[in-house]
């Protein structure tokens, strides 16, 4: 399969082109024919004319690219080795959504020939590929899988926003459902990661390798989390305490925040759901959770109790938040924890008007039923700092004091300024 994909006597497929799909489909173009294959037809034009709806790549990022992108499902059949990247959410009740995986499997298998490869990178629990899109990937196609076609796992690597760290400078762990499947993938994904990549020994491992990543991460956050009410109550800045903490040479510096995204809020809910299914109930994973989940709630509370201090009205009141993409100096907006700030600051009364130079106003819209605000104005009780956008860095005290009203609140939610900077008569908190 590698020396017919480099002589481009075969075609790569990569189905999905969001944030993990068109980075690894450029990066393939570069060294095979690639088909570019999304269903939504506003991305696949705007991709033709080398944009990223994601706004993470640069035209020059299509430049060189041996790519075809199409939303036609039949343009599928022209290739031979499929990767898979589509995303992996949960539903309201916080179960795992495959309906996307599904679907894609599905496109993939009517596509399927004798001699082709499936490897999956959207992150799942332990045993999906093999035990829920497998027996799809058959049916359509009336193929079986390892006989007919392989089928392999090699769990995305994409951390949106990182101009350093990009797809091909980061390891890359593949696997396959035999020997031989392993061999050609690693050898195929280690023609474009100059990091390298790592062989596991199963499918499952590599699905638990990627889910286990962002579950720890989580569960180290919420302990912060956690620590960070704990010293609220005592008034002690939790930052001020992670910093001599930090002093001593084994110690992890994480920071308090708000967990959202597509990766560390969502991750974690895939293994509780196969966990559950395995007759197991975790009790620390589930407990990180809540922690994290509630964080919103405490914040947009924290705020109530400051504006009431101040002897202020809630239904009378103004608050600016700043920023509502899950991380700074990103679009992306899934799955974002200021969204719940706002809902729970609404359902105070309070009017909040909501900021951000990254976001697409229509897809908050969209997404949360909120309306970003295209200037910020001024006269407000309270703001919220939310996201450390570089935007948002050079802002000083008098800027704050400026755009607010007498006894102004600040809440920096990512301490992105210093204590020792704020005015006296600013209110200043930090998570």
């Amino acid at each position: 399969m590698y020396d017919q994909l480099k002589n481009k006597k075969k075609t790569l497929a990569v189905v999905g082109l969001g944030y993990v799909g068109l980075p690894i489909a450029l990066a393939f173009a570069r060294k095979f024919r690639v088909i570019g294959f999304d269903i939504n037809q506003s991305r696949i034009a705007a991709m033709q004319a080398r944009q990223d709806p994601s706004h993470e790549l640069e035209s020059d990022a299509f430049e060189g690219a041996d790519i075809t992108f199409t939303a036609n499902p039949d343009d599928l059949k022209a290739a031979h080795f499929f990767i898979i990247a589509v995303p992996t959410d949960v539903d309201a009740h916080k179960v795992p959504d495959l309906t996307p995986l599904k679907k894609a499997s599905a496109t993939v298998g009517r596509a399927l020939k004798r001699g082709d490869y499936v490897i999956y990178e959207s992150t799942v629990y332990p045993g999906c590929t093999e035990e829920d899109c497998q027996p799809i990937l058959e049916q359509e196609s009336s193929l079986t899988a390892v006989k007919d076609f392989k089928v392999g796992y090699s769990p995305e690597r994409i951390s949106p926003g990182d101009k350093t760290r990009t797809v091909t400078d980061i390891l890359k762990i593949v696997s396959g459902c035999d020997a031989d499947a392993l061999e050609n993938i690693a050898q195929i994904y280690g023609e474009i990661i100059k990091a390298g990549v790592y062989k596991a020994s199963s499918i499952k491992v590599a699905e638990a390798a990627k889910v286990i990543e962002n579950t720890q991460r989580d569960l180290n956050i919420s302990l912060i989390n956690e620590l960070a009410i704990i010293f609220d109550r005592m008034d002690i800045d939790t930052h001020e305490v992670l910093a001599a903490a930090a002093t001593k040479w084994n110690f992890i510096p994480y920071s308090p925040g708000l967990v959202g995204g597509h990766c560390i809020g969502v991750d974690p809910y895939y293994l509780l759901h196969k966990s559950k299914q395995m007759g197991y109930d975790p009790q620390v994973i589930l407990s990180g959770r809540r922690v994290n989940d509630g964080m919103p709630a405490f914040v947009a509370k924290r705020l109530v109790q400051l504006l009431t201090q101040k002897g202020k009205n809630l239904s009378a009141c103004k608050v600016l938040v700043m920023g509502i993409t899950f991380k700074e100096n990103v679009a992306d907006i899934r799955n974002s924890k200021v969204a719940d700030v706002v809902q729970e600051l609404m359902d105070y009364s309070i009017n909040v008007h909501l900021h951000d130079p990254q976001a697409s106003p229509n897809e908050v819209a969209h997404e949360y039923r909120l309306t970003l605000v295209d200037e910020i104005s001024n006269g407000y009780d309270a703001v919220v700092v939310a996201v450390s956008h570089n935007e948002y860095k050079s802002l000083d005290a008098a800027y704050f004091k400026k755009i607010m009203k007498d006894k102004p609140i600040l809440l920096d939610i990512k301490a992105m300024y210093r204590r020792e900077d704020m005015e006296p008569t600013l209110t200043y908190w930090r998570l």
